[in-house]
């Protein structure tokens, strides 16, 4: 018996959906409701189906992410995407990983709900300029000036240099065993002078609600959850495809993610946020 094509193509219209909301619980409920209109589908009609299931995939990620703009706004301190355990495998697609590491997303943020979409699936998933017009709701002129605004502004705000696995890895662990110990001056080699934390607790758990900005501050907070704990427990495991940490506070989890430059972290993203944290335990499948 042939396997549907939304069966056969979930994966890749999970990552679209995560992509364009940040959220695994918001992309699911998007394939829900997707899988609800592509079964009224005629799919004898469809001549390219994993093209019209990203088409229709994006429209409903799209009608999603503009309800939620008011949620969003009145988030308690800073929103950060929703973390992913993934597979050492899927950083073998350079590309992939680094579109849905915690630092790019967070750069997709600051994107409106079009642009965001336009900029996903022509730079990531390679859709033609028409396919995305027809899935986004306008000419194919406009999107291809939507998609050089788009990636303009995007190359201003992602990391400007991509690091190997291996030093990526050996960033995590150091960092991690500093965090563990509470080596405040070991934190601060490891940080760029600019570095900047944000942390994500959503009003649940205890967590900034601003940025923390330079190597001083930073460091001296992170020595400091040593010292305000009973237990601090670490573990480097691979969140949306990049090397990061699980770090548990008396037992409560939270997921660490880094970015380095250079040797040095410049941005450090702490999602402690309950709600956001449940998909650390059982890796998602992300494709393209």
């Amino acid at each position: 018996m042939t396997q549907d094509p939304f069966v056969t193509h979930r994966s890749l219209l999970f990552t679209v959906a995560y992509e364009m909301l940040g959220s695994a619980a918001d992309a699911e409920d998007v394939l829900q409701e997707s899988w609800l209109r592509w079964a009224g589908v005629d799919q004898a009609q469809v001549r390219d189906r994993r093209a019209y299931l990203v088409r229709l995939v994006t429209r409903q990620a799209l009608n999603r992410l503009r309800s939620l703009a008011r949620s969003r706004e009145e988030y308690v301190g800073e929103w950060l995407p929703e973390p992913l355990l993934t597979s050492p495998d899927v950083a073998e697609d350079i590309e992939l990983a680094e579109s849905v590491s915690i630092a790019v997303l967070t750069v997709l943020e600051t994107l409106g709900p079009t642009e965001r979409a336009v900029f996903v699936l022509r730079e990531v998933f390679e859709l033609s300029y028409g396919d995305i017009a027809e899935a986004v709701g306008k000419t194919t002129a406009a999107v291809r000036q939507i998609a050089r605004r788009a990636r303009a502004h995007v190359a201003a705000r992602r990391p400007r240099v991509r690091v190997s696995r291996s030093e990526q890895q050996a960033v995590v662990e150091r960092f991690l065993a500093a965090l563990r110990t509470g080596q405040l001056q070991e934190l601060l080699e490891l940080m760029a002078p600019d570095v900047v934390m944000v942390t994500d607790g959503g009003g649940v758990v205890a967590a900034a609600l601003v940025p923390f900005h330079g190597a001083g501050p930073v460091a001296e907070v992170l020595a400091r959850a040593h010292r305000v704990v009973d237990t601090l427990e670490t573990a480097a495991v691979w969140l949306n495809g990049t090397p990061a940490g699980r770090v548990e506070f008396d037992g409560e989890p939270s997921a660490v993610s880094l970015t380095v430059e250079h040797g040095r972290i410049t941005r450090i993203h702490v999602v402690r946020n309950p709600g956001k944290l449940t998909r650390l335990n059982q890796p998602s499948a992300l494709a393209r």
